[in-house]
């Protein structure tokens, strides 16, 4: 990757999250600086350590390239300091409030030109769009977690999402070294529409005793190949994560399968939240970056 084309971009990333610090963490291990936005005074004096673990990790990982120096990290609590970027992601909480007051005040901020990209796991991007003056700057990219390993990347592209905008995130794509695989709009999308009702199940068959946690994860790696198996994924995505984004889904869709079930649920309301927490499948002694 030319310096120049890294040089092209500054991203403001709004939250910081799971997928906040992560999409954080990418981008500046790939040379492009960040303005990570977060009004919560605890969560934006913890983030520059949080970065610095995930970059530490990727390295260790051979995920990030040996040869490039690492953009500048600044921490706000102010959506001001969103104004300068060139690219927006918006990776707050997922509700649908918050988003649309966070993505209509970003894009009274920035300049027409500056594509507002939200990092939703399940909200229609038309949906968000329809609360924006210029729907065609409105793009979706749904990053994997932990965003520096999965190299690609879902984009969601809305009926409106212009040219100009998937054109600026798929350069910003190219120079995270990461593969845009673009898709058409609809509640969850493609991944979250397949994989979350899918771990809904896995967790209902603990739920329902049929087998331990350990058991199906087992069954899904070692009989059908899935990588990590679901309820493992789970604890990797936040089960407050999931079921936000399986009450979107089922709200949506009509589909029963997709509400969340009790096991899952009640594990939220414990605050066994998966890796962040330290504990929800499975425990981890303590939380992990």
């Amino acid at each position: 990757m030319l310096r120049e084309e890294v040089e092209d971009f500054s991203l403001a990333v709004l939250g910081a999250g799971t997928m906040g610090l992560g999409i954080s963490a990418l981008a500046v291990g790939h040379g492009v600086p960040v303005t990570l936005v977060e009004a919560d005074a605890a969560r934006a004096r913890q983030a520059p350590a949080a970065v610095t673990a995930q970059l530490r990790m990727a390295q260790l990982m051979n995920a990030l390239p040996a040869d490039r120096e690492y953009g500048e990290l600044t921490v706000t609590g102010s959506l001001a300091g969103a104004a300068g970027a060139t690219v927006v992601i918006e990776a707050v909480t997922e509700d649908l409030t918050l988003k649309t007051k966070v993505l209509a005040q970003t894009a009274a901020l920035t300049g027409a030109g500056v594509a507002l990209v939200s990092n939703t796991s399940s909200i229609p991007i038309d949906e968000l769009a329809g609360y924006l003056p210029d729907a065609a700057r409105l793009i979706g990219t749904h990053f994997m977690n932990p965003p520096y390993l999965i190299s690609t990347v879902e984009v969601v592209r809305g009926a409106s999402t212009g040219e100009a905008t998937l054109s600026a995130v798929t350069r910003l794509l190219g120079v995270l070294a990461r593969k845009p695989v673009v898709v058409g709009d609809g509640p969850g999308f493609v991944t979250s529409r397949i994989l979350h009702p899918m771990i809904n199940d896995a967790a209902r068959v603990v739920q329902e005793g049929t087998a331990t946690a350990e058991a199906v994860d087992t069954l899904m790696r070692e009989c059908l190949g899935h990588r990590t198996g679901p309820l493992r994924t789970a604890d990797l995505i936040g089960l407050d994560n999931l079921a936000d984004s399986l009450r979107v889904l089922a709200e949506r869709t009509g589909d029963h399968r997709a509400a969340p079930c009790e096991l899952l649920l009640d594990k939220v309301r414990d605050g066994h939240l998966g890796r962040k927490t330290g504990r929800g499948f499975y425990d981890y002694g303590k939380a992990q970056p």
